[in-house]
């Protein structure tokens, strides 16, 4: 047979390698990806109520070192069990049933009780494609490069949640990543100097260095700049994270755009903020486009440029009832540049975002900055519930 192998790139997965191989004896023909970018910072969990026909034809990118369950029936797909594929949800079940069919005939002349037991499961799998009744699709890629389409973008999608988490030092191994502490600086000599370290571009993959800085926003708190240049493709990309404590309580900033003015606004968006623009029901998870600090017209046109480069919305994936709405959602992202009145707002669990009042030291009578309470999911997605920085010393010592 033949093998045909194209790599390309797909925004939110980097670059990929397709596979596909052909039989014209048997006509045998058989799919596959793999990831040829780096590993993501974090891992990704993708959970999928999958309540209607329609959810079974999602499309999903499973690497091969994800994990596939299917909490109702106990089912699990195991990492490196399986390629990489780019699918449907429908189409990773029935490749699951294709699987535990092959070796039957061989079980069925074995061990005839097993191979019963399989049949009833493979039944159960069969009856899930017609969704009688709801059940859960969790996808968990500690890569991070897996992926499950939200169909009702650039719209939050209810039904489904995507969660970003910190590898555990097995799912470093599994991954092949060494894991090295080194001594950390005084924050002191930090400030004074910016630190150069080698990384790769996120355009082109060529070898590049990334310059890193520590800030002191005046009236807010200190921030990390990171900023990569690359030499071989000319791209050019920042980052900013927070360079201090997470705060006691959540900030929730809402702005009343009214004049095109407002457009030149500084903001630092950090990663762990989300943004909504009621007006067109639109909302940007946590975690999404990362940390940035610009201005409110550099920030939407960042989300401009995020929903036109995804090949699910607007690229040859696309379908044409979809490019119509995303289209009629660009256009109206563009009146909002001082055309149109709305409420941008941005909302900090961690407290470490920022929105430029222009009446300082006065209040800004458009800009409404709110303190709140976190709740025990939003502590949850921190890291905070499990973290204990007091009386640690003294459980230690006991456990020993």
């Amino acid at each position: 047979g033949v093998t045909r192998l194209l790599l390309t790139r797909i925004p939110f997965f980097k670059e990929i390698i397709v596979s596909s191989f052909a039989c014209d004896s048997c006509s045998w023909s058989n799919t596959e990806i793999q990831s040829a970018g780096r590993i993501q910072e974090q891992g990704v969990r993708y959970t999928l109520a999958v309540t209607s026909r329609q959810d079974m034809n999602r499309e999903v990118v499973k690497t091969d070192c994800a994990t596939a369950r299917i909490p109702e029936l106990d089912f699990e797909i195991p990492a490196f069990t399986q390629k990489g594929v780019l699918t449907t949800i429908e189409g990773i079940i029935d490749r699951a049933v294709a699987g535990l069919e092959q070796d039957q005939p061989i079980r069925r002349a074995t061990d005839e009780e097993v191979a019963n037991k399989i049949d009833e499961f493979i039944g159960k799998l069969k009856q899930l494609k017609e969704v009688h009744s709801s059940f859960t699709f969790i996808i968990d890629d500690p890569s991070g490069n897996s992926f499950v389409e939200n169909p009702h973008a650039p719209q939050k999608d209810d039904a489904l949640v995507v969660a970003h988490y910190r590898r555990t030092p097995q799912q470093a191994a599994m991954l092949g990543l060494e894991l090295e502490e080194k001594p950390a600086d005084s924050a002191e000599d930090l400030r004074n100097e910016v630190l150069q370290f080698n990384t790769n571009c996120p355009e082109c993959n060529a070898p590049a260095n990334t310059n890193m800085k520590l800030v002191q926003i005046p009236h807010f708190k200190e921030v990390v700049i990171m900023a990569t240049n690359c030499d071989s493709c000319g791209h050019r990309t920042n980052e900013v994270k927070s360079g201090g404590a997470i705060e006691p309580q959540g900030t929730r900033i809402t702005l009343r755009i009214t004049d095109p003015s407002d457009m030149t606004r500084d903001i630092l968006k950090s990663e762990t903020c989300s943004v909504e623009i009621p007006e067109l029901e639109f909302e940007l998870g946590m975690g999404a486009l990362g940390g940035k600090f610009t201005t409110l017209e550099g920030l939407l046109k960042d989300i401009r440029e995020l929903v036109e480069r995804n090949p699910f919305t607007l690229g040859d994936s696309s379908t044409p009832s979809k490019t119509e709405k995303l289209q009629e959602f660009i256009g109206k992202l563009q009146e909002v540049k001082g055309k149109t009145k709305a409420h941008f707002i941005m909302d900090d669990p961690a407290g470490n975002s920022y929105l430029q009042n222009v009446y300082a030291p006065e209040e800004d009578p458009e800009l409404k900055v709110e303190r709140y309470e976190r709740t025990f999911e939003q502590n949850e997605d921190l890291g905070l519930n499990d973290m204990k920085t007091e009386g640690y010393e003294l459980e230690g010592a006991s456990a020993r």
